[in-house]
């Protein structure tokens, strides 16, 4: 995929991220823009990133270093991009990309199929270890610091 579908995909993933952002939080379309423009941004800047820096370093990589420097405190953008980012919501983010990813086990279902009936229990088991793991760490961290 080069540059421009890139920025394409992610103009549309932004678009459909801010309708999502409307409908889920109590935020308004403009008033989530700006965070918006910032995400995507550095998304773009990321992957750009990882396509002309040498190495096999993996582009979200590069755009998570990107938003951690960024937002940084004592960083100049870090006030500003926080400021912006608050109004928009994580899982109104995760509306389209869960949407691509359906779309995509659609698109390979017969490769899914041949798998066989092992490949579901495998998720099954992952799905369910991931959740009690996920529970016992929030747990043991929660009664840590004294929140249960």
């Amino acid at each position: 995929m080069n540059m421009k579908d890139t920025i394409i995909a992610l103009s549309i993933v932004g678009f459909m991220s801010l309708i999502s952002n409307v409908v889920g939080t109590k935020h308004a379309f403009v008033d989530a823009i700006p965070g918006m423009i910032v995400l995507v941004a550095i998304a773009i800047a990321g992957i750009g990133l990882g396509k002309v820096l040498p190495g096999k370093i993996p582009a979200v990589a590069y755009v998570v270093t990107l938003g951690c420097i960024l937002t940084f405190p004592g960083v100049p953008t870090a006030e500003f991009i926080n400021e912006a980012v608050k109004k928009v919501g994580f899982l109104q983010l995760c509306t389209p990309i869960l949407a691509y990813a359906g779309i995509a086990i659609g698109k390979d279902l017969d490769i899914f199929v041949t798998e066989g009936w092992r490949i579901v229990v495998v998720a099954c088991v992952v799905f369910a270890g991931t959740y009690l793991g996920s529970a016992v760490i929030a747990q043991a961290i929660l009664k840590a610091i004294g929140q249960i």
